[in-house]
């Protein structure tokens, strides 16, 4: 069985969503429903989550979770990019002699994600890619209804010839939903996540797909929760 290693990034600031990765939704810190579906595939061991912030390390070991690093300041700023995180996480434990064969990037904001839905994305992964991330059915697609601006700030249309009429003869297209990116390290490490090209598709439902930015869909969440709309 391949050895992976879970990534949580969880960085202290939050502008759409204060403290959003400790903030208590429907009674569990958001953090924690991304490390509950971690733990459904691995031991703590293999769980890293990466913060800058003391509240959140305080709130993830009293979790029962030990945090094996702080994130420093130069990777935790509204500039810095996930590629970045990712390596300096791997690099922390090959450092200690821990080798993966994958790593499955888990972003908090994205509660509804289940154990099904990790295994049938890890299923899809073989070291001859360098990427198997989730998606869902784009909410506008660019070949019906959607439209750039062109000279003398005219629309034109986005792609395709304009004759497409029906949203349904359109074709297929998709969009991240932010769930779930399962990774070759050799990859990350020798092209970098914009470099990828061989990347494979899992597709999830918009139900699941839900992706907290801001209160608004915070609160969507909630009444998804009460509603019992997801477990």
């Amino acid at each position: 069985m391949s050895k992976v290693l879970f990534i949580i990034p969880a960085r202290g600031g939050s502008k759409g969503i204060p403290h959003k990765n400790i903030k208590e939704l429907c009674g569990k810190p958001l953090i924690t429903y991304s490390i509950d579906v971690a733990r459904q595939i691995v031991s703590d061991e293999n769980i890293c989550v990466s913060t800058d912030d003391d509240e959140i390390i305080r709130m993830v070991e009293s979790y029962g979770l030990s945090v094996g690093f702080k994130r420093p300041d130069y990777l935790s700023t509204d500039q810095a990019g996930t590629n970045g995180v990712l390596l300096h996480a791997l690099d922390f434990y090959e450092k200690q002699g821990h080798f993966f064969d994958v790593l499955i990037l888990l972003q908090p904001t994205s509660p509804f994600r289940k154990v099904i839905h990790l295994k049938e994305a890890l299923a899809l992964y073989d070291s001859s890619i360098d990427m198997v991330v989730s998606v869902k059915e784009a909410a506008t697609n660019p070949y019906y209804n959607s439209f750039e601006e062109g000279k003398e700030g005219l629309l034109t249309v986005s792609k395709g010839d304009g004759k497409i009429e029906r949203r349904q003869d359109a074709p297929k297209v998709w969009e991240f939903n932010g769930s779930i990116y399962v990774i070759n390290p050799t990859s990350l490490k020798e092209k970098g996540l914009s470099g990828f090209t061989r990347i494979k598709k899992y597709e999830m439902d918009d139900i699941h797909s839900v992706d907290l930015d801001t209160m608004f869909d915070w609160k969507i969440a909630e009444l998804m929760l009460k509603e019992k709309m997801v477990e």
